[in-house]
């Protein structure tokens, strides 16, 4: 491609970024305030309420990716998409750009989510994440891992980013552990999903419209579900579990997204608790 048709693209694709932002805020806005309140208010059951309008959102974010990949600003592949429909798990992603959900709630019929407070002030999606009934992350931890517990013994799904927000480009997870006592209060199983975006797009700290060379091509992996059983059973405490849970996940998410090496460098050791090993810093 010749120089005026590389800085073509680049411009078209800076261009069908926000135009694909712009239409995902308005097309959540027009549905809060006309869609969901019609599959919601036409059954006197919160819980029938609750799952159409995840329903809704699955459909509307399955349809927006590919509105993304139709203007050629992302491509994508997935593996075991299948494992992603079974009820009552716990799914948890690394975060490495701002569109993971969007890819991931498109192959999930029905998921509750723990998405970021702001979320519930801002007026193009707070409506959308009122109706699905989605938890928010802040106020009291105690309190958001009871409810996340709840919803799992319940038989429900729940979709994490157990790093909280965004990861940092060339930097391992950083994986707090209120997210590991989810999985072991609850006892449910749960399901490993590693993404990876190249050349890296919407990543912590770029704004929207510095498109990279090319468009971003996701590679999403679901992993085996598995339970925190052993963990739990070993750990003299529920916080020390919770650590050592913590710790699996970020070895994890390191190895799967190559950057193991970081956490040696940082001077931690291996571990070997299962497959794949522990870092323990």
């Amino acid at each position: 491609m010749s120089r005026a048709g590389v800085w073509l693209d680049r411009r078209w694709r800076q261009f069908a970024t926000g135009l694909s932002f712009f239409i995902f805020g308005a097309v959540g806005l027009l549905f809060g305030l006309t869609l969901f309140p019609a599959v919601g208010l036409t059954t006197r059951d919160p819980r029938v309420a609750k799952r159409r309008a995840q329903h809704v959102v699955r459909g509307w974010f399955w349809t927006f990716s590919r509105i993304m990949r139709t203007v050629g600003v992302i491509s994508w592949e997935i593996h075991g998409a299948e494992k992603l429909r079974r009820p009552g798990q716990l799914i948890i992603a690394n975060h490495p750009t701002l569109i993971d959900v969007v890819l991931l709630l498109g192959y999930i019929p029905e998921t509750d989510c723990i998405v970021k407070e702001a979320l519930f002030r801002n007026p193009f999606t707070r409506l959308p994440i009122r109706w699905a009934g989605y938890i928010a992350n802040g106020g009291d931890a105690a309190r958001l891992v009871a409810d996340c517990a709840a919803t799992l013994r319940a038989g429900h799904s729940l979709l994490i980013f157990p790093e909280g927000t965004r990861s940092r480009p060339g930097q391992p997870p950083q994986i707090p552990h209120g997210a590991a006592r989810i999985a072991l209060e609850s006892g449910a199983p749960i399901l490993p999903v590693t993404i990876t975006c190249e050349p890296l797009m919407l990543d912590k700290g770029r704004p929207w419209h510095d498109v990279p060379a090319r468009p971003g091509h996701f590679r999403i992996v679901v992993g085996e579900p598995y339970t925190a059983d052993a963990i739990r059973a070993e750990a003299p405490t529920l916080t020390i579990a919770a650590k050592r849970l913590s710790q699996h996940w970020t070895r994890y998410f390191a190895e799967r997204t190559g950057l193991a090496a970081l956490l040696l460098s940082a001077g931690c050791a291996l571990v070997r608790y299962g497959e794949p090993a522990l870092a323990l810093c």
